[in-house]
């Protein structure tokens, strides 16, 4: 593959990392510096790109990888969008469509990173679980049992709110303790 060919191919997935650096960024601004970082270290790196593998999973690992180094310099805490925010991001009641990805969106933000993170690369990118599990660097066992409990999150959280999400969660972790005492009484 030449330069030019693979500078086109980069250029090609622009559009899928903006949306994937604007979601887990919460911030166009510093998605938009994601994204030129990552395109600035793919081009430097092209020689360490093996032609016929998957250029877009090399290229969101580089960006998923920028954001985690970002993340642990500079100690950035992922807040929830607090009610005086959600004036900014308000619109007009005839709008139902916005307003539910408006409220999809501030669901999203109280998602753990994990969690939010294979949701789009799975659910909005469109990445096999192989491919997510490569750009994350785990096992596709790992991501699937992640996407699940993302899902139920989420849904927990667009359905029922902040207080049906904790009870779920606060649900789900008796089970898990009381799955865990039975196996080592089984164990026993």
């Amino acid at each position: 593959m030449s330069s030019s060919q693979f500078s086109q191919e980069i250029v090609s997935f622009i559009p899928h990392m903006r949306a994937f650096a604007r979601m887990i960024t919460q911030s166009h601004d510093k998605a938009a510096d994601l994204v030129q970082d990552t395109i600035v270290r793919a081009l430097k790196a092209e020689h360490q790109f093996t032609p016929g593998t998957n250029l877009k999973a090399w290229l969101f690992t580089i960006l998923r990888n920028l954001h985690v180094n970002n993340l642990r310099r500079n100690k950035i805490r992922f807040d929830s969008i607090e009610d005086g925010a959600l004036e900014y991001f308000a619109v007009a009641a005839s709008q139902d469509s916005h307003l539910e990805l408006q409220e999809m969106r501030r669901c999203m933000t109280k998602l753990s990173r994990e969690h939010r993170e294979i949701l789009i690369l799975v659910g909005a990118s469109g990445f096999s679980y192989e491919e997510a599990a490569a750009v994350c660097g785990c096992a596709v066992g790992t991501i699937k049992s992640r996407l699940s409990r993302g899902r139920q999150e989420l849904y927990n959280l667009m359905m029922h709110g902040d207080e049906g999400a904790r009870k779920s969660l606060s649900a789900r972790t008796k089970a898990a303790r009381l799955r865990d005492t039975a196996d080592e009484a089984i164990a026993a």
